[in-house]
């Protein structure tokens, strides 16, 4: 019914051609392994050519080591990719500076017992290591997340948050509940913030190399087609809509310094509430707002599929690691209302 249901969306909001893209969505590997084929854009960047975004530290990026892939976007900002990077010099900078990191995920209703515990182990074997870094778990049940033996340096806080009755309004509100806890504790304690949905599990290294000021992640079912056919909300009384864009981002990962996810967060919000008022909900809900914010105000720095990558999409290329891997998803008995 899920399918059916975005289906019928898409065909209204993106035409036809969406469609059966979509449909390939959900398709045999054979026709995602087609669509990796399409080549990538390439960095427009000569030789020596240096970022016009991006912190100090992106000065030691290499973005002619992967011909295969894109590796900076038309405004100056990094693709970050494997190859381009030494990991130690990241780490030792962000050491030297500092930096400190905040990881923020929703298990709510039935997700909390499916995936939480899973995302936090491997969240301590992979996710930032050479850093602090404090996880905020929100939940609406607080007394069932799991104990985890946490490393030096690294916290956990559970947020209490309201149970919503539809899976698509806990998906939304979580960008309020982000910005309530930037503002009442985040921000006190960390210069960097990254958001995640639970149902994944970290299997590499994800490091300081993905840090910066604004972070977005390419989406691993669309960056390999051609932006005709990205799923932007289409529909002109949103206000998520949009005709044209950069890239397709994922949602399931994005972050940024603590001011920057601040304004991220409340803008996609109020956007997501004057949609309800209107009595308009956007195509893929937060996706679709948060796509719209990312191409009125450019990400500096930009994540490949690596960081957040799906085993059904099958051999690609281009993917020489893997970092954070989906989760099997359970929609049939995770979203039923309780």
């Amino acid at each position: 019914m899920r399918v059916l249901y975005k289906a019928k969306r898409v065909l209204t909001c993106a035409g036809c051609a969406s469609v059966l893209l979509f449909i390939a969505y959900f398709t045999p590997t054979s026709i995602r392994y087609l669509e990796g084929l399409i080549p990538m854009n390439r960095c427009h960047l000569a030789p020596g050519e240096k970022l016009k975004l991006g912190n100090s530290i992106d000065a030691s990026l290499d973005l002619w080591s992967r011909g295969d892939v894109q590796t900076c976007t038309d405004w100056g900002a990094p693709v970050i990719w494997d190859g381009m990077f030494d990991p130690d010099h990241y780490d030792q900078e962000h050491r030297r500076n500092h930096s400190s990191v905040s990881l923020t995920v929703f298990a709510v209703g039935r997700y909390l017992d499916a995936y939480l515990e899973a995302f936090l182990l491997s969240a301590e074997r992979h996710f930032m290591v050479a850093l602090p870094v404090t996880y905020y778990v929100f939940t609406d049940v607080p007394e069932r997340v799991p104990s985890i033996q946490l490393g030096p340096g690294r916290s956990l806080k559970v947020v209490r948050v309201q149970r919503h009755s539809r899976w698509q309004d806990i998906s939304m509100m979580r960008m309020r509940a982000i910005a309530d806890a930037i503002e009442s504790q985040i921000r006190l304690y960390s210069r960097y913030i990254f958001c995640f949905d639970v149902d994944q599990v970290f299997v590499g290294r994800f490091g300081s190399e993905a840090l910066g000021d604004s972070v977005a992640l390419l989406h691993a079912y669309y960056y390999h087609r051609p932006q005709s056919l990205y799923t932007y909300d289409r529909n002109p009384r949103s206000r998520a809509y949009m005709e044209t864009g950069d890239f397709y981002y994922h949602a399931a990962v994005f972050g940024g310094s603590w001011q920057n996810v601040k304004n991220m967060t409340e803008t996609c919000y109020q956007t997501i509430m004057e949609d309800k008022e209107n009595q308009v909900e956007a195509l893929w809900h937060d996706e679709s707002h948060l796509n719209k914010y990312l191409w009125l105000h450019k990400p500096s720095r930009v994540l490949s599929p690596e960081y957040c990558w799906s085993s059904n999409i099958g051999y690609r290329g281009d993917m020489h690691v893997t970092r954070l891997l989906w989760a099997k998803k359970k929609y049939d008995t995770l979203r039923i209302t309780e």
